[in-house]
C-alpha cells in the first residue's frame, strides 16, 4: 500500500487541492503505459484543480474527490475548520508559510464558556496558511489506519481500476469536505461530451450499527440525498449476482459528490459505494483491509457491467 501511504501524506486541504492534483497527474503519467487502456488526460484551467481521465467510450464514471478536512489560520494562531475535523487536543499539525516549515499541536483554550481552538507555534504563523494532520500510517494484518483515508482510499481504489478499465471516466473533484463541489461542472462536461449518464461516488463512509468492519463494501440506499431507485436497482442486481461481500447503508445524513450531481440541472444518476472506516475525520481513521479489496472488486465490476 505504497500508493496509499504517499497521498496521505500529500497536503491538500479543501480549496488548496492543486498538490493532490499534481501528485495525481504525475502518478498517472509514470504509470498509463503498463494500463490496458491508455486515457485521455482531461484538465487545465477550465477544471480548476481537478481532473478527469476517460478510457475508451465511457458509459459511467467514477468521482472521487482529492480534498480533504483540515485548518486554516487565521488571528492570533486561532484555527477556523475545513470541513469537519475532529478536535483533539494534542493533535499534531503540519503546513508551511512564508517563514518555513510548521509542526504544530492543536490546544483547546476555554474562557468564560467559550472555547478557542488554536495552535501552540512558537510564532506567529502567516494568516491563511492551511494545517492538516500529520501523516502515521500504520499497516497490520486486518487493517489499515492513517489520517485521511477519507478521501485518499477511494482515489486510491479508482487509481487500481484504471489500470484494467476499457470504457469508462475517471474523476477527481476539489471541494467536496466544505460542501462547495465541482462534481457539477464536472457532470456536465462528461455528460455533453461523451453522453456519460452514469456516476459511482468512490468515497469512505462510516462505521455504524448497520455497517461494519469486514462485512464488505459499503453500498449506500440514500444519505441527505436520494439516489434513483431504478439505478440503485441495476447496481443491486450485479452485486447481488458477484460472490463480492457488500453491505447496504441507509442513512438520514451526511453527502457526498453525489448530491451534487442531484442538484445540477443534468441527468445525471449517482450511487454511493465505499469502504466504513472508524474513528471519521481523525488522524486515526481506520478502514479494514476485507472492505478495501471488495471496493476494489466491486467498482472492477461495475465499471464493466453498467
Amino acid at each position: 500500500m505504497n500508493l496509499l501511504k504517499e497521498m496521505c501524506q500529500v497536503r491538500a486541504a479543501a480549496g488548496d487541492e492543486a498538490p493532490m492534483k499534481e501528485y495525481v497527474l504525475n502518478y498517472v503519467r509514470n504509470n498509463q503505459a503498463t494500463w490496458k487502456t491508455q486515457p485521455t488526460i482531461i484538465e487545465g484551467n477550465d477544471f480548476q484543480d481537478c481532473l478527469i481521465l476517460v478510457f475508451g467510450k465511457p458509459r459511467t464514471a467514477i468521482y472521487a474527490h482529492l480534498d480533504s478536512i483540515g485548518f486554516t489560520v487565521g488571528y492570533d494562531n486561532q484555527l477556523i475548520k475545513i470541513g469537519g475535523p475532529r478536535i483533539i487536543e494534542g493533535t499534531i499539525l503540519v503546513g508551511s508559510d512564508s517563514k518555513g516549515e510548521i509542526e504544530t499541536k492543536l490546544v483547546v483554550e476555554e474562557k468564560d464558556e467559550a472555547k478557542t481552538v488554536r495552535c501552540d507555534f512558537d510564532r506567529t504563523i502567516d494568516r491563511g496558511t492551511n494545517l492538516t494532520f500529520k501523516c502515521d500510517f500504520r499497516l497490520d494484518d486486518e487493517f489499515v489506519q492513517s489520517c485521511y483515508l477519507d478521501n485518499r482510499l477511494g482515489m486510491w481504489s479508482a487509481l487500481k481500476v484504471a489500470e484494467t478499465l476499457e470504457d469508462g471516466a475517471i474523476v477527481f473533484s476539489c471541494w467536496e469536505e466544505t460542501g462547495g463541489g465541482t462534481a457539477g461542472y464536472l457532470g456536465k462536461y462528461l455528460f455533453e461530451k461523451y453522453q456519460v449518464r452514469q456516476a459511482l461516488i468512490s468515497d469512505i463512509t462510516w462505521v455504524t450499527e448497520g455497517v461494519q468492519h469486514g462485512k464488505g463494501v459499503a453500498i449506500s440506499l440514500r444519505d441527505s440525498g436520494l439516489p434513483r431507485k431504478k439505478y440503485l436497482n441495476k447496481i443491486l442486481a450485479i452485486a447481488n449476482k458477484s460472490a463480492i461481500p457488500f453491505q447496504l447503508e441507509v442513512e438520514s445524513a451526511g453527502g457526498s459528490d453525489g448530491n451534487a450531481l442531484q442538484k445540477s440541472s443534468y441527468p445525471i444518476d449517482w450511487c454511493f459505494i465505499g469502504a466504513p472506516e472508524d474513528n471519521v475525520h481523525s488522524p486515526d481513521e481506520k478502514v479494514h483491509l476485507k472492505d478495501i479489496e471488495a471496493m476494489h472488486q466491486l467498482y472492477s465490476l461495475l465499471m464493466k457491467k453498467l
